[in-house]
């Protein structure tokens, strides 16, 4: 099972879902006794549909849901400071609505997260072609990402990136990375996973479990 995380579109999704070796799954639309656009329900229902997944037999399944994509937003926020910023408080809320959610059996984390990225062109290593667009944001910076930051660096072989300039590249190559995942450890307790990203500085992005790291969050 595969959480597909960033931004895919409509059309990416309809290529992939077009495949005989992929089954989608797609979240299911809150009901209207839930609170419409909290965090708490976005988590459960990504949680519902990592738990619908998990019950269909197929070479891949692809979720394009995450119970961590508020967590992983917040820690972004973090570090773009601007007037909207809530700085560590955000996080620390997200998370411990993701944490709870976790504690009490309502979703495992997936097999594996495939990051959707959009191609960047450009000179120097962080805008030649095929690097992310979400890890570079000017000469040689890279942008703050959750996914290829701290998640990555707890479990390198759990995270990989799919990047095209165009929504058919991002297709081809988002299948083409389903069918090459390595294998590797399994991930460590969600806590854990929370506790590296507090001490994670997005300086560059992580290959290892000390890369990146320092201290933002007390």
């Amino acid at each position: 099972m595969v959480v597909l995380a960033g931004q895919p579109g409509e059309q990416v999704l309809a290529t992939v879902g077009r495949s005989l070796n992929v089954v989608l799954v797609r979240p299911e639309t809150p009901s209207s006794s839930a609170a419409a656009g909290s965090a708490g329900s976005e988590v459960e229902t990504a949680a519902g549909a990592l738990r619908r997944a998990a019950g269909i037999s197929a070479p891949y399944v692809l979720v394009a849901a995450d119970p961590l994509s508020g967590v992983a937003a917040a820690w972004q926020e973090m570090w773009e400071i601007t007037a909207e910023s809530h700085g560590s408080d955000e996080f620390e809320l997200r998370a411990a609505e993701a944490l709870a959610a976790w504690r009490a059996k309502r979703f495992e984390l997936p097999d594996y997260y495939l990051v959707l990225a959009e191609e960047t062109r450009g000179a120097g290593a962080a805008g030649a072609p095929g690097v992310p667009a979400s890890a570079a944001s000017g000469a040689g910076e890279r942008r703050a990402d959750f996914y290829l930051g701290p998640l990555r660096s707890v479990r390198p072989n759990r995270v990989s990136v799919a990047a095209g300039a165009t929504p058919a590249a991002q297709a081809d190559a988002l299948l083409s990375e389903l069918a090459s995942l390595p294998h590797g450890p399994w991930w460590p307790p969600l806590d854990e996973v929370f506790r590296t990203a507090r001490g994670f500085y997005p300086g560059s992005l992580a290959e290892s479990p000390g890369a990146g790291q320092a201290t933002l969050l007390a």
